[in-house]
């Protein structure tokens, strides 16, 4: 028997409760561990030029340079899935803890490993396979990383924050790449652009491996969600492989949420990813005031979450969802088309697109709820690594070769799939889903374990 009750938001059923002592530890714990992390995975398109110069050869056209960076970028997108498979599947049955403090030890040891790579001049075609071997390990421990925490701190919260908890928590992850960003930005003010390419560009990467360290350590203590001690203790955990069962009765949440992620991962990739490069490349614009403003961007990006969440819980993700992607919409318009501009209409217009950015925060609110809890690690995580593999990873290469034609599509790109958020935001599911706290039988073909 499935958990079939349906819900309007801010109606779920659960214990009516606010934020508890534990649960901001919870939170806080979850949300730091997943800014590290996330800075880790990130820190690479920061430096996408200098690496580019340094792990291919000299004489490589600089556009044919960037693609094939940008393809190892790529590389560790469509690594997602199978990360995010394996960990997803082990997390439904042996729990949300366990995999949610591997997954960020997973992500350490390369971002270190990259930090201390010989380069092309000095191995030769090695340098890249090399390089291009680490992002695999990275994409495939990131994949379980952002589908486990939003599972684990959703079934943590109570129904009531429900919205603001994951919104505070997609605020903590955007804020890797904050950090990412004002390290860059460090970096490129204290080094010449000399230094930055001699030795500078590996200190992100070496941090990089000492912050996920210190994230394994600070998961200690953090406790397994009460749904899956439920679950457990109920005997309700599956037997039969958790994807199968999603594959067969929950196929259309799978679609949903697939399509939703395609939408954050515009928004993500090209908004706040891929335009520090598209600054310096297309507008020329210094590498140093590239980075300032992307990191402002960034800024209001991670208050955006956390205003998305908020709203979530008091006029319902649906109407934010029609808000956030429309203003999403307009603004991309609004920042693209003007520029170069000045430096003040830069900030200005970055900074405003990247608080509409903050409305990807919505994905994961309603990507959680829309799988029952015994196969709800597995259903988010399959769907969402699926689709960020494919339409993540290969965005930079599609605008890489789209901006030898037409120096607007990242423009195009954002406001088209900002509007299928807008569409996908009419749709019943964006206002409904399984319980999180209550009904936690397991998902018609999961077998009650012995």
């Amino acid at each position: 028997m499935t958990s079939e009750a349906n819900f309007p938001d801010g109606a779920q059923p659960a214990p009516a409760r606010t934020l508890g002592t534990s649960d901001y530890k919870t939170l806080g714990l979850s949300a730091l561990g997943g800014t590290l992390e996330f800075y880790d995975f990130v820190i690479y398109v920061f430096f996408a030029t200098v690496l580019g110069a340094l792990f291919f050869p000299t004489d490589m056209p600089d556009w044919l340079r960037q693609l094939q960076t940008f393809g190892i970028f790529a590389a560790g997108y469509l690594a997602r899935p199978v990360g995010g498979i394996v960990i997803a599947h082990f997390g439904d049955i042996f729990g949300r803890k366990r995999m949610f403090t591997l997954s960020i030890f997973l992500m350490a040891a390369p971002t270190l490993v990259i930090g201390l790579l010989p380069t092309y001049a000095s191995i030769g075609v090695a340098a890249p396979l090399l390089l291009l071997a680490m992002r695999v390990l990275q994409g495939a421990a990131i994949g379980g990383e952002m589908p486990g925490a939003w599972v684990f701190v959703g079934e943590h919260v109570p129904a009531k924050r429900y919205g603001l908890g994951i919104g505070v928590l997609t605020s903590g992850i955007t804020g890797g790449i904050l950090l990412g960003s004002l390290i860059a930005v460090a970096i490129n003010r204290h080094y010449s652009p000399e230094q930055v390419s001699d030795f500078a560009w590996r200190i992100p990467f070496i941090l990089g491996g000492v912050f996920g360290l210190v994230s394994v350590y600070l998961r200690r203590f953090l406790h397994e969600t009460p749904v899956f001690r439920e679950l457990a203790d109920r005997r309700s955990v599956a037997r039969e492989l958790p994807l199968r069962t999603v594959l067969r009765e929950h196929r259309l949440a799978c679609v949903y949420v697939a399509l939703l992620t395609w939408v954050l991962s515009a928004a993500i990739v090209v908004v706040v990813l891929y335009t520090p490069t598209y600054l310096q490349k297309v507008h020329h614009i210094p590498a140093a005031m590239a980075l300032e403003a992307n990191a402002l961007a960034t800024l209001t990006l991670t208050l955006g979450c956390v205003l998305a969440g908020w709203a979530c819980d008091r006029i319902g993700t649906r109407i934010v969802m029609l808000i956030g992607w429309g203003g999403l919409f307009v603004t991309a318009y609004l920042f693209y088309s003007g520029l170069p501009g000045t430096p003040a209409t830069l900030f200005w217009h970055y900074g405003l697109v990247g608080l509409f950015v903050g409305t990807i925060a919505t994905v994961p609110i309603a990507g959680v709820r829309a799988f029952p809890a015994p196969v709800r690690f597995t259903g988010l995580s399959f769907a969402y690594n699926m689709s960020y593999a494919v339409f993540g990873g290969l965005t930079p290469v599609i605008l890489t070769l789209w901006l030898q034609r037409d120096t607007m599509a990242p423009a195009h790109y954002v406001a088209v799939l900002a509007a299928l958020g807008f569409l996908l935001a009419l749709l019943p599911m964006a206002a409904r889903g399984h319980a999180m706290r209550d009904g936690v039988a397991p998902a018609r073909g999961a077998t009650m374990a012995r």
